[in-house]
């Protein structure tokens, strides 16, 4: 499930992740990557992952179709969570991306906030 967090950045996509993420998720999340690219701008993400356990086998294939059609498109993606897998996926998509990646644990989400507003 995705819980969209408001905010006055027009380049940022916030949001809180919990359960599994499905294909009508990420067509979502992908809509808005949209929105931001067609204003000639990069998206920068930042993803609350309190509850999350990951996706299911479409999500993930929609992710992965999403990220390589956009990778020059983003700017940082910012990950606050409080699982070692979610460190180590913070990692992996700094290095497949063209992005800035960066974990952060969840007692530090305001920094992480900050960080990817800058």
């Amino acid at each position: 499930m995705i819980q969209f967090i408001d905010t006055t950045k027009e380049n940022l996509i916030a949001a809180r992740l919990s359960g599994k993420l499905d294909e009508a998720n990420l067509k979502t999340i992908h809509q808005r990557i949209h929105q931001i690219i067609d204003k000639g701008q990069k998206v920068n993400f930042y993803f609350e992952m309190e509850d999350f356990e990951g996706y299911t086998l479409k999500g993930f294939w929609e992710d992965i179709k999403t990220d390589v059609a956009h990778i020059n498109d983003y700017g940082k993606i910012a990950f606050v969570g409080n699982k070692k897998w979610q460190e180590w996926a913070a990692k992996a998509t700094d290095f497949f991306t063209r992005s800035e990646a960066k974990y952060f644990e969840m007692k530090n989400k305001e920094q992480a906030m900050a960080w990817a507003t800058e």
